[in-house]
């Protein structure tokens, strides 16, 4: 784990990024999420995890998400 200091977004830059993409597709900071339905918020996370990341080699976290766990597991998890 790892602790930024208090006002320094440059040691935070993964999480900067991520917070800033969230911003453009449509989630404000002071949306109350008590007020949005699930679909929205299943339809951000879905768009989320379909983006390709260098750090995955250019994959998606759902396909590397999917190539560590076997046909019997998946079963399990739906």
């Amino acid at each position: 784990i790892y602790f930024a200091d208090p006002g320094t977004p440059s040691q935070r830059g993964l999480n900067e990024n991520s917070t800033g993409l969230l911003r453009k597709d449509g989630l404000p900071k002071q949306m109350d999420f008590n007020e949005v339905d699930e679909s929205f918020i299943q339809s951000i996370a879905s768009k989320r995890n379909n983006i390709p990341r260098k750090s995955l080699n250019y994959k998606t976290p759902t396909e590397v998400f999917l190539s560590h766990i076997c046909k019997e597991e998946l079963s399990n998890l739906i």
